[in-house]
């Protein structure tokens, strides 16, 4: 599952993890209710700057962030999300404004594969 992060949290949301490199801006720790912060899963510096939001670039975007994840310790910290997430859902947090291309929906997918 994924959520803004400017959206308030859900009951139903079970482990909460904000997957950007940067903190939203005007969230408190306390709005935000994470259980963790995984700023090493966000994508690269260079490749939040080269996306930019820009819709066609989404396909090239979704393939280089899921290249960034396939490393042997991007693997081990998903398998350490996964592990310490137990059985309970995840909620992957995320501030980007369009709902439907970002790194959450990218990242949701991966972990889904893995579980």
């Amino acid at each position: 599952m994924i959520r803004r992060a400017y959206d308030e949290p859900g009951a139903d949301d079970g482990y909460r993890v904000l997957v950007d490199r940067f903190w939203p801006r005007g969230r408190s720790k306390a709005a935000l209710r994470l259980d963790q912060w995984a700023r090493e899963l966000a994508p690269s510096a260079g490749l939040i700057r080269w996306f930019g939001h820009i819709q066609t670039r989404w396909p090239a975007f979704r393939e280089r962030y899921r290249n960034e994840l396939d490393t042997p310790a991007s693997r081990d910290r998903l398998r350490a999300l996964l592990d310490a997430a137990g059985d309970a859902r995840i909620t992957l947090v995320y501030g980007a404004r369009n709902e439907t291309e970002n790194q959450a929906v990218v990242l949701c997918e991966v972990l889904l594969e893995m579980r």
